[in-house]
């Protein structure tokens, strides 16, 4: 028995260690790129869009007015289309200084998390992928906040 055991040790040594991805830097390199996608917008800074967000961008929302309670038809956007809503959404100011952006990350895998985020506009699910190391938003689905009763 002694003589099995002196041989699977070595055995096992040679097996390689897995190691699991940092999770702590990968969840606040994701909280990261979700910053950068609001902050972009509420700051009127592009380029902070065009560095969290996939060029493949597929985008898609449901927005309502204010003061009327059915939804409008789904809306997709583009990456480029993003790009120029952060130039313009709030050129003027209208936002508050503490506009509401809270970040809930559901889940970071080794090459995909997913997010919710509370903006000013409404609700955003999104998908990030991991791509060339860095994290990225790719899908996005989102909908104004709904109608408080």
């Amino acid at each position: 028995m002694m003589k099995w055991i002196f041989l699977a040790v070595p055995f096992f040594l040679l097996i390689p260690v897995v190691t699991q991805p940092d999770t702590n830097a990968d969840r606040e390199a994701v909280r990261q790129a979700v910053l950068d996608y609001v902050e972009g917008i509420y700051n009127v800074q592009p380029e902070r869009i065009e560095r969290s967000v996939s060029p493949n961008l597929a985008k898609v929302g449901f927005y309502r007015p204010p003061t009327e309670s059915a939804y409008r038809p789904p809306r997709p956007m583009a990456y480029q289309q993003l790009v120029e809503i952060a130039k313009t959404y709030n050129k003027e100011g209208k936002l508050a200084k503490d506009a509401k952006k809270e970040i809930a990350i559901y889940e970071v895998l080794d090459q995909t998390a997913s997010v919710k985020l509370t903006a000013e506009w409404g609700v955003d699910y999104m998908h990030l992928a991991k791509i060339d190391g860095k994290w990225m938003i790719v899908n996005v689905l989102w909908q104004s906040h709904p109608q408080t009763k």
